[in-house]
């Protein structure tokens, strides 16, 4: 018997997340770690169950993922957007729910890049006068 699995990407700043959902008891399994040993703090956990809150599959659906690149805020956007992508794929009915929230949006917001003649982006070296 087959087991159906649904794939999707999620990006968010310099990360990418690459998720596979198929029905289950609730795992959550994150480059080869436990979702909680992964995310250390609570907010970042919220972040990522969200999608799976709002339209009730937190029990009724596996989780593995990949990700890679950035920091952990950038790879839990990531994780976010890829795993609301896979329930759609899993039920489109979920779509309208999801996208009501903005859970479908991508974040695209990156870092500026520094320009020259300047300390950063767009911060300027101290003026002086003599």
């Amino acid at each position: 018997m087959e087991v159906s699995q649904h794939y999707a990407t999620g990006r968010r700043k310099t990360s990418a997340a690459r998720v596979f959902l198929r029905p289950g008891n609730g795992d959550i399994t994150i480059n080869h770690q436990k979702f909680e040993k992964y995310f250390s703090t609570e907010e970042l956990r919220m972040q990522v169950r969200r999608p799976l809150q709002l339209t009730e599959h937190l029990n009724k659906v596996d989780i593995l993922a990949t990700v890679t690149g950035g920091g952990v805020t950038g790879q839990a956007g990531a994780l976010r957007l890829g795993i609301a992508r896979a329930l759609v794929n899993y039920d489109s009915e979920l779509r309208k729910q999801l996208k009501k929230e903005g859970l479908l949006t991508s974040d695209s917001r990156v870092k500026e890049r520094k320009k020259y003649g300047l300390a950063g982006a767009r911060k300027r070296f101290q003026f002086s006068k003599r």
